[in-house]
């Protein structure tokens, strides 16, 4: 089943065009891993797709939702449409449960008893059962992006989307997991060894257009254009 429809997108900073007229579809239980040098839009693509990024052409649909349409709730899309940044954006003055629990508390009124089940659940999913009273600061990089993952689980997504994923920690495994599970998911990345064992497909894009895209073995063992071969030139040992 189609679930993200992305449909000739254009979006410009400024005077410069970030995504040039991008088309891709995305059905249920798809990875997709897009690639491409920094600058190429593979983040920005990701921001658009949960609404974070207005566009200036084309339509972006979530399961049958235009995401750029005026009238359409972009809070209540976000509770199903999972987003993990780079930097994981957790609140350093809160525990970990708390990080976890904080959007279903406030969407859903949880009782604290059953906000911290809640939250017991998605830490253990990620290999984290013992961090709930700990803090941020506390934990290393790979578990602070193993309870940004579960942040977005908590809310029982129906698509994940990863800008540039640290493989570091129990990061690849929590997300083998969660691809076992059947989870939706986009990543942006720059780890080709990754995209090529755990995408379905990969999307390469270049200078603000899908260049290359395909089964992830046959696309990166077999580049058609020199642009991606160059690509991969360049970040492969």
């Amino acid at each position: 089943m189609l679930l993200v429809d992305l449909n000739r997108v254009v979006k410009r900073y400024g005077e410069h065009t970030v995504l040039n007229g991008v088309t891709l579809r995305v059905a249920t239980g798809e990875i997709v891993a897009i690639i491409g040098r920094s600058g190429s839009g593979k983040s920005t693509l990701l921001r658009c797709v949960n609404g974070l990024e207005p566009i200036e052409g084309g339509t972006i649909s979530f399961d049958g939702i235009v995401v750029n349409d005026p009238a359409t709730d972009l809070s209540k899309l976000r509770r199903h449409v999972g987003i993990v940044f780079q930097d994981f954006n957790l609140f350093p003055h809160l525990s970990v449960e708390k990080n976890v629990t904080l959007a279903p508390n406030a969407l859903r009124r949880m009782p604290p008893a059953e906000a911290r089940r809640l939250a017991e659940t998605v830490l253990h999913k990620v290999g984290l059962a013992d961090k709930l009273s700990a803090y941020p600061d506390q934990l290393s990089g790979g578990q602070q992006q193993c309870v940004a993952i579960a942040r977005s689980l908590a809310m029982s997504p129906q698509l994940m989307l990863f800008d540039d994923p640290e493989l570091v920690g129990g990061v690849p495994e929590v997300l083998e997991e969660m691809a076992q599970d059947g989870m939706t998911m986009m990543l942006a990345t720059h780890h080709i060894g990754f995209a090529r064992r755990f995408a379905s497909r990969v999307v390469f894009l270049h200078e603000g257009r899908i260049w290359e895209e395909g089964p992830a073995a046959a696309i990166l063992a077999g580049p058609r254009t020199s642009e991606l071969a160059a690509f991969l030139g360049a970040v492969l040992p």
